[in-house]
Order: structure tokens, then sequence, then C-alpha cells
């Protein structure tokens, strides 16, 4: 994937961003740690758990954080017997997880097969990352990373934006002879490529859209800031001042009302889904080959049937 190609991610910028969202207090309403849609796209995830008749002895949540605090309580409830793993990229993080998703000192569950905040010892069956791909500046790195922590036969299962998401304002900002507002998002059939590429076998990939209407551009675009930030090279450079963000509302209003919602403003969101399982490493033969006895065991034990 060359540099030009999506995710165009300015790598810099998104590490000034995620040291942003560690230094917001929580409970802010503008730096919520799971936004809104993050939390219904995992819900929409976590029911298509239902059609995989394999049960996790073990999973990892990846950047919970960010990811879906609520999907986490709906995964252990799926999989109450499972250990539970969470990993965010940078200790602080990690905290701001824990103080999030540990139940109270009186509850049964904080005791009880109680989620670990720390990386796994070994690879886990699952590992769910919700909403975290298009937001890295090295996909192809990252799921290397997410290939390493699943255990053979073990699953990934994962979602993020797609090319449609905010088309309307990206038609809008090309009228105006603007940058664009957002970095450019990957396709499914990409993100496919890649799994396969990373040592995944049989990814299904899907994607819906949803629409989402605003009852004016401050509303808009106070969710925007929740889900992200625009990390494209070619953004403005600096920050616009009062008089750009005036125009830009008055923008926004006069060029995504949609008639069919009395008016509202319509933004479009791709949503794109994606499992594959990890298969047994190939053994690479030579006229004369040495195999380590724990791969040649994992090679014979994903052969046999049932």
């Amino acid at each position: 994937m060359s540099s030009q190609a999506p995710p165009t991610i300015d790598a810099q910028a998104a590490r000034r961003w995620e040291a942003l969202l560690l230094a917001a207090a929580p409970g802010r309403p503008d730096r919520q740690a799971s936004p809104w849609l993050h939390e219904e796209v995992a819900r929409r995830m976590e029911g298509r758990l239902q059609c995989i008749l394999k049960q996790p002895r073990s999973w990892l949540h990846w950047q919970a954080l960010r990811g879906g605090i609520e999907a986490h309580t709906l995964l252990r409830r799926r999989y109450p017997a499972a250990s539970s793993f969470v990993q965010e990229d940078t200790p602080q993080a990690l905290g701001l997880a824990g103080a999030a998703l540990r139940p109270p000192l009186w509850s049964p569950l904080r005791w009880k097969n109680a989620t670990r905040f720390e990386a796994p010892s070994q690879p886990v069956d699952l590992l769910w990352a919700n909403m975290a791909l298009h937001m890295s500046p090295d996909p192809q790195a990252l799921i290397h990373r997410w290939h390493s922590l699943v255990q053979t036969d073990g699953f990934l299962m994962f979602s993020c934006l797609g090319p449609d998401t905010l088309r309307e304002l990206r038609d809008l900002y090309a009228r105006q002879g603007w940058p664009t507002p957002a970095h450019e998002f990957t396709d499914m059939h990409d993100w496919g490529d890649m799994l396969v590429q990373a040592g995944f076998a049989e990814p299904v990939m899907d994607m819906e859209r949803i629409t989402l209407s605003f009852s004016s551009p401050a509303t808009l675009l106070a969710e925007l800031r929740g889900l992200g930030r625009n990390l494209h090279p070619q953004r403005f450079a600096g920050l616009r001042g009062r008089a750009w963000r005036d125009v830009l509302h008055q923008v926004v209003a006069a060029g995504l009302p949609d008639p069919d919602q009395s008016g509202r403003l319509r933004l479009t969101f791709e949503i794109i889904y994606g499992h594959a399982f990890k298969p047994a490493p190939r053994l690479a033969l030579q006229e004369q080959t040495v195999i380590p006895l724990e791969q040649m065991r994992a090679s014979l034990r994903s052969q046999k049937p049932g």
C-alpha cells in the first residue's frame, strides 16, 4: 500500500491526537471515552458473534477505552466462563480503562473471573477490536500485531469506518475548494487482502451504512470531534479561527439538510465488519528440515477431525 493510498494518515498528528485524548478529563461530554457511534457499532458486531460456533476460552479487548465500554459488558455476558483481557497502548490509557470497567468493590463480578488489565501471557482465542483500525497510521503492522496475539484456530473480530463515510461533507468541502475534512478510509476488500497477507485465513467482510441526522451544525461538528480527528497530511494547516468556524456553520446548514428529515442535517457513515481465523502455520519442507516440536504438535492437532 503506497503512502498515497488510504488511510493517508499523518502519523505525527495521530500521536498528538492520542495524547490529547488521554489528557482530557474523564466525563467531559466532548471527549467521551467511548463515543455513541462506537458503542452502537459494537452492539451490532456483538450480535454477529452468534454466527460463530467457536466458544473462546480467552479473549482480548483491544483499546476498550475508545472501542466500547458498554461492549465489554456484552462480551463478558456472552462468554461468562472465558478469561478476558484489556490492552491499551499506554499505561495511562490502561488506567482509565480500568477505572471505567472495574466493577465496584462490593460487586461479586470484581472477584469472579475478573477482567485483567494487562497483555495476556498466552495468545487468546478471540481478539475484539472495535472502530480502531481506520485511525492507525500503519494498519498492516497493526494487523500483524493482532495476528501474533491470536491463538492458532482462534479468530479476530473487528470493525472500522469505510470509504463512504462523510461523503456529504467531503462533497461540501470540495465545492468550497477546501482541503478534505477527513483522511481517506480503506475499502473492505483491501482489508481482506491485508488480513490474508498477515497470516489470517477465511476473512469474511461485510458493510452497512448508518445515516445520522443532527439538529444544528454545532451538534454535528461536536459529534465528529468525539469520533476522531482529520489526520490527512493535506488537511488545513494550523487552527482555523472563529470567522472560518462561522462560515463553516453557514455552509453546513445550507448544504446538508435532508428534506425527508424536516431539514435536519444528514451524514453517512460506512461501517465495515470483518472476522478471520488464524490457521495452523504451514510447515515449509526442504531436503532437510528441522521442525520445532511444539510447531509439529500444533500442526497435528489442527489436522485432527472434528
